[in-house]
């Protein structure tokens, strides 16, 4: 898990829950090694686990798996964290709102709700914040300060090992992305170290050099 899902889609989820009753179910789509990640999280007070046994190879072969599931059962709401750690491609959770035709919001900061049903959600936006109400089911990803972490308790950690953690086989999706290669980047030059007394010196580099001015 990024920090946020860990610190901030799945413990808001778990607030809900303490307040309103419910389950809260963690899905994972991956391989057999996930399945120390998925612990963590069923330690940190998720109710159950489910992880798809598949190893998508872009976004959307995510998104699909994880809305071919989610279609089949029950949920008032799925919460994402707004983007991975790896790609920071902030992709999986507009594209599982699409597939399932739930309303989404994005880079929620704030959740508020009074009944379990009726939500205000604060996100943020270039220049500003916005509010927005909505009803369950929705789609939701999370930004930072909708949660504060949760550390794993010795008990939690205890009680995790008997939670279960399903394995169930995906459904058959089409990916329409195929990566061609990796590339790593050019190697930088060497670093100029100038006399802070010869600011023309840096100058000319700057203009010369790196042409950045």
């Amino acid at each position: 898990m990024n920090p946020y899902d860990e610190w901030y889609a799945l413990v808001r989820a778990l607030e809900l829950k303490e307040k309103f009753g419910g389950e809260v179910t963690v899905l994972n789509v991956g391989p057999a090694e996930n399945d120390t990640v998925i612990r963590k999280a069923l330690a940190i007070g998720a109710d159950k686990a489910v992880r798809i046994n598949a190893e998508p190879s872009t976004a959307l072969e995510t998104a699909k798996h994880i809305s071919n599931y989610a279609s089949e059962h029950s949920y008032d709401a799925i919460f994402l964290g707004k983007e991975t750690i790896d790609y920071n491609g902030s992709e999986v959770g507009g594209m599982v709102s699409g597939l399932m035709d739930w309303p989404y919001i994005s880079y929620a900061s704030k959740l508020e709700t009074e009944n379990g049903t009726t939500h205000t959600v604060t996100r943020d936006i270039e220049g500003g914040v916005e509010v927005v109400e909505l009803e369950t089911p929705f789609v939701l990803s999370a930004a930072k300060g909708l949660a504060e972490q949760r550390i794993p308790n010795m008990r939690g950690i205890m009680m995790a090992k008997r939670k279960p953690l399903e394995v169930v086989e995906p459904q058959a999706v089409e990916s329409h992305v195929s990566v061609a290669k990796f590339e790593l980047p050019s190697d930088k030059g060497e670093v100029k170290m100038i006399d802070p007394e010869n600011m023309d010196e840096l100058v000319r580099l700057l203009h010369e050099e790196a042409k950045v001015i």
